[in-house]
């Protein structure tokens, strides 16, 4: 194994997943108020997905990649309608008690990870990102990809360790005014999101 291409792909793969957007803010939302378990689960699905569009940058799937920027269009009304829908209902949710662990069902975790996965998904001009990061760079190597996905995943496991350890000193009126504020903010992502689709040339 390359470890040196390893380490390259986790760095991007951190520094791609630590840019602060609608998928952080679902991230700490869900971690502060469900627990580490669904907010590290939203985090490895936009790791998969991160992973997903730098295998088809490394490997060259040409065919697909333009499949999928040609349908950009439609991804992105879906993404960002998708997006509208979690901020109104990030606006519209009254606080809870911290949830147990028998509330933490493997279909919620599953409800987690598939949703940030596919919202991830709905972005393909990542896949153009990937590409000309990767332009050079050993194409086609799994151990690349691999460390891309590492990278990420550890991102979201660092955010949402940290998060967690906040639970115990967020009150409901603390909880109330992330839901305001991350709501309000993923609302306006999904907005610009539908926007940008719809007004595309």
């Amino acid at each position: 194994m390359d470890l040196a291409l390893l380490l390259r792909g986790f760095i991007l793969g951190f520094s791609i997943a630590a840019v602060v957007g609608p998928i952080a803010l679902l991230c700490i939302r869900r971690t502060l108020a469900t627990g580490f378990a669904i907010g590290f689960a939203s985090g490895l699905g936009a790791a998969t997905a991160d992973a997903t569009y730098a295998a088809l940058a490394s490997f060259g799937v040409s065919a697909l990649a333009s499949i999928l920027i040609d349908q950009r269009l439609w991804l992105r009304v879906i993404g960002g309608a998708f997006l509208v829908y979690l901020g109104i209902t990030a606006l519209r949710a009254t606080p809870a008690g911290r949830a147990t662990t028998a509330q933490l069902t493997g279909l919620r975790i599953a409800g987690a990870y598939s949703s940030t996965l596919a919202l991830t998904l709905s972005n393909p001009m990542t896949i153009m990102s990937f590409a000309a990061i990767f332009a050079g760079i050993a194409a086609g190597s799994l151990v690349l990809v691999g460390g891309v996905f590492i990278g990420s995943a550890a991102w979201w496991l660092v955010l949402a360790g940290a998060i967690s350890r906040l639970r115990s000193r967020v009150t409901p009126r603390h909880l109330r005014l992330v839901n305001i504020g991350s709501g309000a903010l993923i609302l306006a992502f999904g907005v610009q999101t539908l926007a940008a689709g719809l007004l595309q040339p």
